[in-house]
């Protein structure tokens, strides 16, 4: 065995961890050294080196083609987060038998004193948030998802397609650079990128609650098929619709929960802007427009505007798969 180490350089969400290695050892001794440092185990471990990921555990550090003083980058969850998706899935399993076992028995009649859409809202929406604690400003990012948990729009696709969604998190700019989203087990838990990059800030919120459209189209459909474009382009419909419609009546509307939503003026002078050709400087639709027509191209310049960013939301989607419901 030779007796020449190879030093490497790890990091792993922003901090560098320095290691030593012999050429003879294996990358599933690196792995195990990792978990001792970052408590990621080995089984959700994923290294990269260029790009590239490192997938033989039994190779040798040098077979791997790790040589001195090369960087690598580690991803994966740490197992106290892991711990924290199995309680969830565990949480969802039992109120999965519970409903089956309640099915197979026979059921005396109750009269319900609570209305259908109050049953409705309690099942279909986001029932928890939850912020990285160990990213920036964790607050700041509990208040974007608690606003996403409560956006009218979104509670009302949700209640109107019977959507859940267990957890409402983020997803770490560092961990997933190339991702925007993603939806884990169909509703089990949803992932959106809050942050920018360099973590000096939160993305657009419009740009973010249109990648959760994306990701709630994903309990139904895993792969972007033809059925999944046609679903999550109703989902956009009709949260534009939704939006539309209020901003094109008395720009206040109390929903089903007694609070008052209130739109911004921001995507309605876009939508103008799309259907007058690029200027709304005259702060005017053509005169002679019935509300209904100008409720119609507003929607419609909307939707031309969300299929375009769609087909780039694509490609930062890391939800795929066969369907997620069958």
């Amino acid at each position: 065995m030779s007796t020449e180490s190879i030093s490497l350089t790890i990091t792993y969400r922003g901090v560098t961890h320095p290691l030593s290695l012999l050429p003879d050892e294996t990358v599933a001794m690196l792995q195990a050294r990792l978990e001792e440092l970052t408590s990621v185990p080995p089984s959700h471990q994923k290294l990269l080196l260029k790009g590239k990921k490192l997938a033989d555990e039994k190779a040798t550090v040098r077979d791997a083609g790790l040589k001195d003083g090369m960087k690598v980058q580690l991803l994966g969850p740490t197992a106290e987060e892991i711990g924290g998706l199995k309680k969830t899935e565990d949480e969802q399993h039992r109120r999965d038998r519970i409903l089956r076992e309640r099915a197979s028995k026979p059921q005396a009649k109750v009269r319900s004193t609570a209305s259908p859409s109050s049953a409705a809202s309690s099942t279909y929406k986001i029932h928890k948030i939850e912020p990285l604690p160990h990213l920036p400003n964790p607050e700041s990012a509990r208040a974007l998802l608690q606003r996403l948990a409560e956006d009218p729009a979104i509670r009302h696709v949700m209640q109107k397609h019977q959507f859940a969604v267990g957890v409402l998190t983020e997803l770490a700019p560092h961990e997933h650079p190339e991702l925007l989203g993603l939806n884990v087990n169909a509703g089990q838990a949803i992932k959106l990128r809050l942050r920018t990059d360099r973590y000096d800030g939160f993305r657009n919120y419009r740009e973010v609650r249109r990648v959760l459209c994306h990701e709630l189209t994903h309990n139904v459909h895993g792969d972007h098929d033809n059925n999944f474009k046609e679903l999550n382009s109703k989902l956009n419909k009709e949260v534009a619709e939704y939006e539309t419609s209020v901003s094109q009546g008395t720009h206040r509307l109390a929903d089903a929960w007694g609070g008052i939503y209130e739109p911004s003026t921001g995507l309605e002078a876009e939508a103008h802007a799309h259907v007058l050709g690029g200027g709304v400087a005259s702060g005017r639709v053509a005169s002679g427009d019935t509300p209904e027509e100008r409720r119609r191209r507003v929607l419609e310049a909307t939707m031309r505007r969300l299929q375009k960013e769609e087909e780039e939301l694509e490609q930062s989607c890391g939800t795929a798969g066969p369907s997620a419901m069958t």
